[in-house]
């Protein structure tokens, strides 16, 4: 018989080194750890919905350019015919798209630190080289440390996330900008809470033609449709196309992104409602003694608490499920992030994360 390989000889030491990304169980819980929507659409637009499904050609396979979408994608969000749009299964994959497809011997991707986990594991994926510029102690771009990052390594792609995650603040118009002037390759600015900041770099892309803009709906209040978009000339969307998976965008994903994007109001209205719900659940931390909350521009809060790993563990006994960054990154120590919910939901955190700290004072 042959050699039988075991998994440790054949796939790439650098994967072998990685933990998948973990995803914990959240029946029974209230569900604040991964800036989810918390509001279920309208019950007749659910109905509309319901309706598109018993209708649904699912024995065909779906739209491959998912044109009609694209449509009412460019309508909803105004943007420009001289602006291409590329459809991805969540953002995640519009990453990785991109990751592939400038995965050249000595490529380099770039970004701050901390920032969204998947830009670092899928350059690992691809196997091109990831540097991570750390960010200042409040947040902020370090600019002199990126340029000089930029200047030395010469990176193929940028990808800065605005508002960023897990942070949730909005870098400085200026720095970025200089970023995006600095850079020899592209720089993918991440909008995935643009609906909550107040604040875009969708009317720069005419401007700067190394920019290309990512945004999702799953923040929004879709994230079981999965759907990313990007967008930037067709320069680079053209060469990023060839990269794409053939009907990666299901058919009930098309039909229900669509639907609902015909009344975009319902999630224009959700959104200013999490702003509100924000607000209050700042306003709540920043009264707690010893705890350091965070500015936040997304659907999300971080704050620093003493003895924060032991907080996320007693809360999650109580069946309230954050996200714990305790020891993800030296400038997360002692950090964790709660997503912004219903007024019921918020208010349970709130309750019970006062009760927690009365009773270990």
């Amino acid at each position: 018989m042959p050699n039988t390989y075991q998994p440790d000889q054949i796939i790439r030491p650098e994967i072998l080194a990685l933990s998948a990304y973990h995803v914990p169980p959240a029946a029974g819980m209230i569900k604040l750890d991964a800036m989810e929507n918390p509001y279920p659409l309208p019950l007749a637009l659910r109905e509309d919905i319901a309706c598109l499904a018993a209708q649904a050609p699912i024995n065909r396979y779906p739209d491959a350019s998912a044109t009609s979408l694209k449509a009412i994608l460019r309508q909803t969000l105004a943007i420009s015919d001289d602006t291409d749009i590329l459809l991805g299964n969540g953002s995640d994959e519009i990453i990785q798209i991109i990751a592939m497809a400038v995965a050249k011997p000595g490529a380099v991707v770039m970004s701050v630190e901390p920032a969204f986990v998947m830009f670092r594991m899928i350059a690992t994926f691809v196997n091109v080289q990831y540097v991570g510029v750390p960010l200042k102690q409040d947040f902020s771009l370090n600019i002199a440390a990126m340029l000089a990052a930029i200047e030395q390594h010469r990176p193929a792609v940028v990808f800065l996330a605005y508002p960023n995650n897990p942070t949730g603040n909005l870098f400085d118009e200026a720095a970025v900008l200089r970023i995006i002037q600095a850079t020899p390759g592209i720089v993918v600015i991440d909008e995935a809470y643009n609906a909550f900041a107040e604040a875009s770099f969708l009317d720069r892309l005419s401007r700067y033609s190394n920019v290309l803009l990512m945004r999702t709906l799953s923040k929004s209040g879709l994230a079981g449709l999965r759907l990313g978009f990007l967008l930037g000339s067709s320069a680079w969307i053209t060469q990023l196309e060839k990269v794409r998976l053939p009907y990666n965008i299901g058919i009930m994903t098309q039909l229900i992104a669509e639907k609902v994007l015909h009344h975009a109001d319902v999630l224009s209205q959700q959104a200013e409602t999490i702003k509100s719900e924000r607000t209050k659940l700042i306003s709540f931390l920043a009264t707690i003694e010893n705890v350091e909350v965070y500015p936040s521009k997304a659907n999300f809060i971080l704050f620093r608490i003493p003895a924060a790993s032991q907080i996320f563990q007693m809360l999650k006994q109580r069946k309230i499920l954050i996200k714990n960054l305790d020891g993800t990154h030296p400038l997360l120590t002692n950090c964790l992030r709660v997503t912004v919910g219903t007024p019921d939901e918020n208010a349970q955190f709130c309750a019970t994360l006062h009760a927690l700290l009365t009773e270990t004072v």
